[in-house]
Formats: C-alpha cells, sequence, structure tokens
C-alpha cells in the first residue's frame, strides 16, 4: 500500500509539473513564431535511454504546424554519396520553427563507429568540422541545444528486456538496439570522446540523468526554458536540478551515476 501511495505522489507531482513546464513552453513558442526565431534541440543518447518520450514530453502542446520532430533513418546510396551534413541541413530550423532532431550528425561519433558504419577517417573529419559548422549556425541566427541522455548499463538491460517482452513495444526493437549490452564499453569510449571534442562554449552539451524517465523529462524542459528569453517567462520553473540536468565540463566521472 505504502508503494502504491508513494507511486501515486510521484505521478501526481510529474503530472502538475509537466504541465507548467508545458504552459511555459507554449509561452516560449508564441515568442519564437512573434520574433521568427530558430530553436534547433538536438537529442542524443544511450540506446533506451528515453529520447522519443521526451521528446513527446515537450511537444505534447505546441503547434504542429511550427513545431518538427526529425529522425532520419537510414542513408539512402545517392545521400551517401553526398556531403555528410547535406541531409541533416535541409531540416534545420526556418524562421519562427522550433526543430528537435531524434538523433543527428552526431550519428558518425557514436553509433557509426561502434558499428563499423564509417571508416575512421571519416569520424576524424566529422570531428574537426562539427564545431565549426555549428557555429556557423549559431551566427546565422538558430539557436542551438545539445543534450546527451545518459542511463546505467544495469538501467538499460531492463529497457531492454521490456521491449522485447511487450507486444506494444516490438517496434522499438532493432539489430543496433541488441548490440547496446555487447558493446556498452565502445559506446562509453566513442561517448567520451564526443562530448570532449564537441561540447564548445558557443553549443555545449548537457548531460541528462534519465534512469528516471520523468525526472529526466522535467529537468530537461527546465534546462531548455532556462537558456532561452521570452515573454512572460516564469523564472523559478525554469531551474533544472542540477544532479540530473548539467553543463558538460569534461567531468567524465559524472556520467552513468
Amino acid at each position: 500500500m505504502a508503494k502504491n501511495a508513494a507511486h501515486d505522489a510521484e505521478s501526481s507531482y510529474y503530472d502538475q509539473e509537466l504541465r507548467l513546464l508545458q504552459i511555459e513552453l507554449v509561452k516560449l513558442q508564441k515568442s519564437l513564431i512573434t520574433n521568427g526565431d530558430q530553436i534547433l534541440v538536438v537529442l542524443e543518447g544511450r540506446d533506451t535511454a528515453g529520447k522519443d518520450g521526451t521528446i513527446k514530453a515537450v511537444t505534447e502542446h505546441l503547434s504542429p504546424r511550427e513545431t518538427r520532430v526529425v529522425a532520419l533513418g537510414k542513408p539512402s546510396d545517392v545521400e551517401l554519396d553526398q556531403w555528410y551534413f547535406q541531409r541533416h541541413i535541409a531540416q534545420l530550423p526556418k524562421r519562427g520553427e522550433f526543430v528537435l532532431f531524434n538523433r543527428s550528425w552526431y550519428n558518425r561519433a557514436g553509433v557509426e563507429m561502434v558499428m563499423k558504419f564509417c571508416s575512421k577517417k571519416q569520424y576524424a573529419t566529422f570531428l574537426s568540422t562539427v564545431n565549426s559548422l555549428e557555429s556557423i549556425f549559431i551566427q546565422s541566427g538558430i539557436t542551438v541545444l545539445k543534450y546527451y541522455l545518459d542511463i546505467s548499463k544495469k538501467e538499460q538491460k531492463l529497457r531492454l528486456e521490456s521491449r522485447e517482452n511487450d507486444p506494444l513495444k516490438q517496434w522499438k526493437i532493432s539489430p543496433i538496439d541488441q548490440q547496446a549490452q555487447k558493446k556498452w564499453n565502445a559506446y562509453s569510449t566513442y561517448r567520451n570522446a564526443m562530448l570532449l571534442k564537441t561540447s564548445t562554449a558557443e553549443a555545449p552539451w548537457t548531460i541528462v540523468r534519465a534512469n528516471n524517465k520523468k525526472q529526466a523529462h522535467l529537468n530537461l524542459i527546465r534546462d531548455l526554458l532556462s537558456r532561452i528569453h521570452y515573454a512572460g517567462k516564469d523564472k523559478k520553473i525554469a531551474v533544472p536540478d542540477q544532479g540530473i540536468a548539467f553543463r558538460w565540463k569534461g567531468q567524465i566521472s559524472a556520467l552513468e551515476k
């Protein structure tokens, strides 16, 4: 009984807090549309870290005409022969638009290297050019926010098992997901290199501890709101828990706690 009561209390708090944060997101979007601003949110993270659920929490009450979620699939043969960033650039936000990338060009710094989908030369070229490219985005007026959702190996194992056993989650299972536990250390190595090389003053990475999905949703939204100016902001609510969502400053030991 006590466990159920605690769960109900947590759910009630989450629902109330999420509603307040989503009201702030609507305010932000109204300002975004009025001023013709452009917001780009990049969401990266471990397999099963909760990117889909986080995106749903952010976009649930936003205008579908000015909000886009970009989740690019495997590149076509034509795209493989193009400049690597070309298909991503075509998806950048227009004036007054809020765009969220569910995985992005940073696939090259993680999945592609771990699974050997790209060469070491392609990887090195990516790392040597991505910061300059993002700087161009920012100087062109795009607000770039980068989030990395991190979970523990134990939590990932539980979530993968849940997907396998739940008939409603079968679509989430992929051959890459099935390698996530076996290649855990490789993913950690490339994640650390990515964060160290691509977290800049202009476009820093924010780490979100996502073992608790609801806390991850709330604190990512709080962080996002805290970093964008908009009319009528309730500054008291736009304060993330620094133990859950924090700016990356090279602190590898802070990951996966």
